[in-house]
């Protein structure tokens, strides 16, 4: 099947680090993709689209018919460590692998067919929310002894060392995140399997549970990292409301006492998450989010 990558999949990979790597995974990538979908014995029906911002996902089926999603990355995006934090899972919350014995040829994913035009940001506010916990709670487990994923202690640490380099219009947040990290970081409340990139765009329809989270970028830690990402989420609306500041620090109570988070770590980890994307989104010249990004943390 011959094929273009996805425009917000090359859009995305530009802004990242190691540009010049993943542009020729992309050059490569049909090739890539139709060796992939031969050893494993699928036939292409459709590329996702729009898509990932860090993977292609086609469409397959089995030659008896059954549906299948195969999902390729770039290497250095380590697709192993979503395959380990998928098969810990075994499908409970999460998409299940059909098929893994080709991966350290590839680093393809072949999964569980999902709905992928429906997600939990097709429901009401209220009701994603509330199933957005319920598939929380399934993935929040205990990491096998000698696991392989990094901790939110070495993820953010990282990520501190871009934001001590903000802008100066960045400083001021910058600065209180740093502080509120090193506070959260120096006395770590648990040691679970989270998934690291957690919203509502990435909880998805399915045939064997109603709702499947996809996509994880695995780490381990507490909780609170974890929930961060979704306080923010459907950012647009939350920005354009009446209810500003004042609603945003409703939804992180809310989030909190559902989950029994502690409210004042979760608020912490949702100011740090909200600067460090908003200050690598103005990095990559993406002024519109990062201004929303910042706005949002600044009413915490």
């Amino acid at each position: 099947m011959a094929f273009e990558p996805p425009q917000r999949l090359v859009r995305a990979l530009g802004e990242m680090p190691g540009s010049a790597q993943d542009a020729d995974w992309l050059e490569r990538l049909p090739r890539l993709a139709e060796e992939a979908m031969d050893r494993r014995g699928v036939v292409a029906q459709r590329v996702q689209a729009p898509g990932g911002r860090s993977s292609l996902v086609v469409l397959v089926r089995y030659s008896d018919g059954t549906p299948a999603a195969l999902k390729l990355v770039p290497p250095a995006a380590r697709p192993d460590l979503e395959l380990a934090a998928l098969a810990h899972w075994g499908g409970f919350g999460a998409v299940r692998v059909l098929d893994s014995r080709h991966h350290e040829e590839d680093g393809g994913l072949l999964l569980e067919r999902l709905h992928p035009e429906v997600s939990l940001r097709s429901l009401p506010e209220a009701k994603a929310l509330l199933e957005a916990c319920g598939t929380l709670r399934r993935l929040w487990v205990a990491p096998d002894a000698g696991h392989g994923w990094e901790t939110v202690g070495q993820r953010t640490a990282r990520q501190a060392e871009a934001l001590r380099k903000a802008p100066p219009e960045v400083e001021a947040l910058a600065s209180a995140a740093l502080a509120l990290r090193e506070e959260l970081t120096a006395a770590p409340s648990e040691e679970l399997l989270l998934h690291g990139n957690f919203r509502q765009g990435k909880v998805l329809a399915g045939e064997r549970a109603p709702w499947l989270t996809v996509g994880p970028d695995p780490l381990v830690g507490e909780r609170a990292y974890d929930l961060a990402r979704l306080v923010r989420d459907r950012l647009e609306d939350q920005v354009a409301s009446s209810a500003g500041a004042s609603g945003a620090r409703r939804r992180v109570n809310k989030l909190a006492d559902a989950l029994d988070v502690d409210r004042e770590r979760l608020r912490g980890w949702t100011v740090f998450r909200a600067v460090e994307s908003g200050n690598r989104a103005l990095a990559a010249g993406r002024r519109r989010d990062a201004e929303s990004l910042l706005e949002f943390a600044a009413w915490l």
